[in-house]
């Protein structure tokens, strides 16, 4: 077992550091502050090869593997956690065309996709169909060589600046769900809501009324597209976005806890702080590893039903954890917009829900657990 990363990884990683402090960081505060997509931000990430990633070389991506996801994911997410976002979901829609689309859809979207010329969004949540996907109502019946799609999508992240939205709806009974790639603009945003995190990336409601795609936009097999989704990998991004804030809230604290005096001696001073330090780096190591070990073994082609689901709840409840504690030993200049604790606390609340709620999570570790030890043993 090595828990060393490669020479490249580490590059890779040591690219993506340099990115997040230079062109991201600088502007983070003020882009949270007044609600902005950070427009520039994503195109100089598409300019650095993010946005192709984990698409394969010969469709002009970098082929990278999930390890080297989950460690640009981290740095990108330490500094401003929805750029992380908006890049992990539009990789996603790039991961099911290349995984499950046809050898021209490959050809003619994932190019462009690997450039950042043609963004990505997803829309897969409804208002009654939040966890329990089986409940999508949006329908897509089939005239001749076009599907015509009826319904609504919630939650769908960067729609405003994609260009495609990789969208699920029924095209039978319940729980037959087909996936298609409509157009951005044939959406109708309907709701842009105002959020307690993640504020720089909206996640819109938006409508579909009598939307025709040619046929050669459905992806994947009529009515398996829940399930071929559940195999798709690149989720392992929401827990490693916990944890680059586990670890950002991480550094500020150990830089706020050193230099702030107070009675005379440094706040760090104070035994009880310093506990409370090493519970938080306590926690980002551990969250860093499950996630690290669960991307290995996904590019190692195992079943990680139990190491994601670990990942995905220890790294996001870390990431709330730490923030939460680095605001309290902040003191009251944590509360405010001047350090970006606040901020971090506020995007970490997302990721416990996001990706599916823990709870669902949890369910899943359990049953794997249970299953690993059979009764009689």
């Amino acid at each position: 077992m090595d828990f060393d990363l490669t020479e490249h990884q580490r590059a890779v990683r040591a690219d993506a550091r340099e990115f997040a402090r230079e062109r991201i960081a600088p502007h983070a505060r003020e882009l949270d502050r007044a609600g902005e997509h950070p427009t520039d931000v994503l195109e100089a990430a598409g300019d650095r090869g993010y946005a192709g990633l984990t698409v394969a070389e010969s469709h002009g991506g970098q082929g990278e593997g999930l390890v080297e996801l989950a460690l640009v994911t981290e740095e990108l997410s330490a500094a401003l956690m929805p750029v992380a976002s908006a890049l992990a979901l539009h990789l996603g829609v790039a991961e099911a065309v290349e995984r499950l689309g046809t050898d021209a859809q490959r050809e003619r979207f994932l190019p462009g996709m690997a450039a950042f010329e043609t963004v990505g969004a997803l829309g897969l949540s409804e208002d009654d169909a939040g966890s329990d996907k089986t409940g999508i109502e949006t329908t897509a019946r089939r005239e001749s060589d076009e599907w015509v799609l009826d319904g609504h999508k919630r939650w769908v992240t960067n729609l405003r600046h994609a260009d495609e939205v990789l969208t699920y709806a029924r095209t039978g009974d319940r729980g037959e769900v087909t996936a298609f790639l409509v157009p951005a603009g044939a959406y109708a945003v309907d709701t842009v809501w105002d959020t307690l995190g993640a504020r720089t990336v909206k996640s819109p409601r938006a409508t579909l009324s009598g939307v025709r795609v040619a046929d050669d936009r459905q992806v994947g097999t009529v009515g398996d597209g829940l399930g071929e989704r559940g195999r798709l990998r690149t989720g392992i991004n929401v827990p490693a976005r916990g944890v680059g804030i586990a670890r950002a809230t991480l550094d500020a604290t150990v830089e706020q806890t050193r230099t702030r005096e107070q009675g005379g001696q440094h706040i760090a001073d104070h035994q009880g702080v310093r506990w409370r330090v090493a519970e938080m780096a306590e926690r980002a190591d551990v969250a860093r590893l499950l996630v690290l070990r669960a991307a290995a073994r996904l590019d190692a082609g195992a079943d990680v039903a139990r190491e994601f689901a670990m990942a995905k709840t220890y790294a996001t409840e870390a990431a709330v954890d730490n923030a939460n504690d680095a605001l309290q030993l902040h003191g009251g200049i944590g509360y405010t917009s001047e350090r970006d604790v606040e901020r971090h606390l506020r995007d970490a609340r997302l990721l416990t829900i996001a990706g599916g709620p823990n709870e669902g999570h949890l369910d899943t570790l359990a049953e794997a657990v249970y299953d690993q030890h059979p009764r009689g043993r």
